[in-house]
């Protein structure tokens, strides 16, 4: 098979935003009158959607909430997210990222994000990096129910740019993301961006400690060869 897409995590990939996410997520936490432990954003909010990440984070803490109550915190979330992001003079995506975006471009690969973020999160990191225009397809939280580590949002991905699995590489960061994409029967590239490179292997196809350690002349080479 000829290699033909790059599916993208959102946060943690594209964008340097794990320090905002755990002040947000303290800011919610104090709100529910809740303790915060530092490991909690890495533990129940990294690579997931918004829903599953809270719901799992307030299960943990004995907390049962309604969908309603969870959609609310969601809303609450979703603003001061965005808020943090329109305070900075220049938004935190991960060095040599336009380079690589650049390089893929020049080898003529859609390009699509697959993430549990919500879209209109996305779009603002997008519009304020200057970005966008790289990106064909937007596969975010809100278009589906479940969340990685379930596929669902790569086979959408798949679905709608009317590609094989085979054809496509999926880039993510962590064990939920990995998961994700492998259920969906896609090679992955795993980044250690949050995890060391051992950890990576141990699930994705390869893994690089950052994105401009992969050559993907050679990588072409191996889609070659991959039959349906």
């Amino acid at each position: 098979m000829s290699f033909k897409a790059v599916l993208f995590d959102f946060n943690g990939l594209i964008i340097q935003d794990e320090l905002i996410g755990e002040q947000v997520l303290t800011e919610i936490l104090l709100k529910e009158n809740l303790l915060h432990d530092p490991q909690d954003y890495r533990r129940y909010c990294l690579g997931k959607s918004d829903r599953t990440g809270l719901k799992e984070l307030l299960a943990s803490k004995d907390r049962i909430i309604s969908d309603a109550n969870l959609t609310k915190l969601i809303k609450f979330k979703t603003e001061a997210y965005q808020q943090q992001l329109l305070n900075l003079e220049e938004i935190p995506i991960y060095p040599g990222l336009v380079d690589f975006l650049e390089e893929i471009q020049k080898r003529n690969l859609v390009m699509a994000i697959v993430t549990g973020a919500l879209r209109e999160e996305v779009k603002l990191v997008l519009a304020k990096t200057g970005i966008n225009a790289y990106f064909q397809l937007i596969v975010a939280g809100d278009d589906l129910e479940a969340s990685k580590p379930e596929p669902d949002s790569h086979l959408l991905a798949l679905q709608r740019l009317k590609l094989f699995p085979q054809e496509c590489l999926a880039i993510e960061t962590t064990f939920s993301g990995i998961d994700a994409a492998k259920k969906a029967k896609i090679q992955v590239l795993g980044v250690a961006n949050f995890y060391p490179v051992h950890m990576l292997q141990r699930r994705a196809n390869w893994t690089v400690d950052r994105l401009s350690d992969l050559e993907l002349d050679r990588l072409a080479e191996i889609f070659a060869k991959i039959d349906i």
